[in-house]
C-alpha cells in the first residue's frame, strides 16, 4: 500500500462492513470530536457577535461608520492571510500546537477588546482574533489524524454543524449582552471559552505523529499575505473607497500573485503545492468550496436583511437584531441536525455523490426563494432548506481534500480550501451591496433595497450553486491518477 493512502480514503465511496469500534475508542474519539467542534463554534461566534454591535460603535466610540467597519474588516481579513500560513506550520511543527497557539492568540485578542475602547487597540484586538479562523481547518485534519476512519466523516459533520450553531447563536447572544450587559462582553465572552479551550485541547487532544519535513517559505508567505490582503480589501472596502483605490488593489494583488506563481513552482518547500492544487480534482473541488462559501454567506445575509427590512419598503418584516436573530436559530437547528445525516451519506453513498446533491438541492431552493420570500415561514424555510444542503457540502468538501493530498499536507491543503470558502463568503457581501445599491428607493426609513436586490442575489446563489454542481459533477468523472 503506498505510504499516503490510509483507511481514510474508504470513507469517500459506499464501504463494507466494519468491525465495532471499542467502548475506550468509541469515549475518545466523541471527546475529541466535542473539544475541537466546540473550537469551530467559539470562533464563528466571535466573528458573528460584532455584527449587531456594529451599529452602535460610532457613537460608543466617537468615530465614523466607514472608521468602525473596521472592527469586521479586520477579522475577515486576518483570517484569510493566516489561514494558509498556519496550515503549513500545522503540518511542519504540530496540529495539536497550533490549536493552542492560535487559542492563546484568540484569548489574548478578546482580552485585548474587553480592556479598551480606542478604535486602534479594538481593530488590533480584532487582528488578533481573525487568526482564529484558521483553526477550523487544522482542527479537521487533526481528525483525519487521530480518530479511526469510520469516525472522520461524523468529526467533520460535526464541524460544520458547530460552525453554523456559532453563527445563528452570535446575533442573539449579542442582542442579549448588549441589551442588558455591556457591549464588550461580546470579547469577554470568547476570552473566557478561549482559556477554558486551550486547557481542554491540552488534555484531551493528542497531539499527531506526521510532520512535513519542509522548510518554511517566508518570501511566498510575504507574498500571498500581500496579495490576499490586497484583494480582500478591494471586495470589502470598494464601494467606500471608490474605483481609483479599488482599482490600485486589485492591480496589487494581482502583480503580487503574479510573483508568487512561478515562486512557489520553483521552491523546494513551497507554502502551497500548486501542482497538487492544480490537480484537476483537488482544483473542481476548491472551485467548488469558493462557490459553497458564496451560497452560504448569501443565505444568512439575505434571509437577515429580508426579516430586518422594515415594512415601509413594501415587503420585510421589521424586526430588530434580537427578534430577526432568534427567528434565524429553528433553521440553523435544521442545518446542525443534518451533521449525521451527512455523515452516513458521506459513508454509504460517497462525498462525490453527497456534494453533488447537495449543491443541485441548494441550486433548485435559491430560485425557488426568488417566489417564495413574501411570508415569514417561508424566509425561514428557504433558509433552512439552503442550509441542509450546506451541512451536506461542509462535510464532504474535507474530505474530498483530504484524499488528494499526502497526510502530512493535510491541514495546508484544507486550509487552501477554507482560504477559498473565505474568499467567496467576501465576494458574497460584495455583491450584496452592489445589487442593494443599484435596486434602492427612499423611503420613510431612508434609502432601502428593493426585492429586486434580494431576488437578484437568489438568482445569483443559485446560478453559483449550479456551477459548483457542473463542477463538482465533472471532478467525479475525471481521472486523476496522482490522487492519493
Amino acid at each position: 500500500m503506498p505510504e499516503h493512502e490510509t483507511p481514510t480514503r474508504q470513507l469517500l465511496s459506499p464501504v463494507a462492513e466494519r468491525p465495532p469500534v471499542p467502548p475506550s475508542l468509541t469515549g475518545f474519539s466523541n471527546r475529541v470530536i466535542a473539544i475541537l467542534a466546540i473550537c469551530g463554534t467559539v470562533m464563528t461566534l466571535q466573528q458573528t457577535m460584532i455584527l449587531p454591535v456594529l451599529p452602535a460603535l460610532p457613537g460608543l466610540l466617537g468615530v465614523s461608520a466607514g472608521s468602525a467597519s473596521w472592527l469586521v474588516t479586520a477579522t475577515l481579513v486576518t483570517g484569510a492571510v493566516v489561514t494558509p500560513l498556519i496550515g503549513r506550520l500545522a503540518d511542519m511543527f504540530g496540529k495539536k500546537r497550533m490549536i493552542m497557539l492560535t487559542l492563546v492568540v484568540v484569548v489574548v485578542g478578546s482580552a485585548m477588546g474587553g480592556l479598551f475602547t480606542a478604535l486602534p487597540a479594538l481593530v488590533i484586538a480584532r487582528i488578533l482574533q481573525g487568526c482564529g479562523l484558521a483553526l477550523v481547518p487544522v482542527a479537521i485534519a487533526t481528525m483525519r489524524d487521530v480518530l479511526p476512519a469510520e469516525r472522520v466523516p461524523g468529526g467533520v459533520s460535526a464541524m460544520g454543524a458547530s460552525l453554523a450553531i456559532g453563527s445563528a447563536a452570535g446575533l442573539p447572544l449579542a442582542g442579549v449582552l448588549v441589551n442588558y450587559l455591556d457591549w464588550r462582553g461580546i470579547f469577554w465572552v470568547t476570552a473566557g471559552c478561549g482559556v477554558l479551550l486551550t486547557a481542554a485541547v491540552a488534555r484531551i487532544v493528542p497531539e499527531t505523529s506526521l510532520r512535513s519535513r519542509a522548510r518554511f517559505d517566508c518570501a511566498g508567505a510575504l507574498l500571498l499575505a500581500g496579495a490576499l490582503t490586497s484583494l480582500l480589501l478591494a471586495l470589502s472596502k470598494g464601494a467606500q473607497w471608490g474605483w481609483p483605490a479599488t482599482t490600485a488593489l486589485v492591480g496589487t494583488g494581482g502583480l503580487l500573485i503574479a510573483l508568487w506563481v512561478p515562486l512557489q513552482l520553483r521552491s523546494r518547500s513551497p507554502l502551497v503545492d500548486l501542482r497538487v492544487a492544480a490537480r484537476p480534482r483537488v482544483l473542481l473541488v476548491n472551485v467548488s468550496s469558493a462557490l459553497v462559501g458564496f451560497a452560504l454567506f448569501s443565505n444568512v445575509l439575505v434571509s437577515i436583511q429580508l426579516l430586518q427590512t422594515p415594512r415601509a419598503a413594501g415587503f420585510g418584516f421589521g424586526l430588530g437584531i434580537l427578534e430577526a436573530g432568534l427567528w434565524m436559530i429553528p433553521p440553523t437547528l435544521v442545518g446542525v441536525a443534518m451533521a449525521p445525516v451527512a455523515a452516513r451519506a458521506i459513508t454509504r453513498y460517497g462525498a462525490w455523490t453527497t456534494l453533488l446533491i447537495a449543491t443541485v438541492e441548494m441550486a433548485i431552493v435559491f430560485v425557488a426563494r426568488v417566489y417564495l420570500s413574501t411570508e415569514l415561514w417561508q424566509v425561514l424555510v428557504g433558509a433552512a432548506a439552503v442550509g441542509i444542503g450546506l451541512s451536506l457540502a461542509q462535510a464532504a468538501i474535507p474530505i474530498l481534500i483530504m484524499r488528494s493530498v499526502p497526510p502530512s499536507e493535510t491541514a495546508s491543503a484544507n486550509g487552501l480550501s477554507s482560504l477559498l470558502r473565505s474568499i467567496g463568503t467576501s465576494t458574497a457581501s460584495a455583491t450584496m451591496a452592489a445589487v442593494a445599491t443599484a435596486w434602492a428607493v427612499r423611503t420613510v426609513d431612508g434609502v432601502l433595497p428593493t426585492f429586486d436586490a434580494f431576488a437578484a442575489m437568489f438568482w445569483i446563489s443559485g446560478a453559483a450553486t449550479l456551477a459548483a454542481a457542473c463542477l463538482v459533477a465533472l471532478a467525479a468523472t475525471t481521472s486523476d491518477p496522482e490522487a492519493k
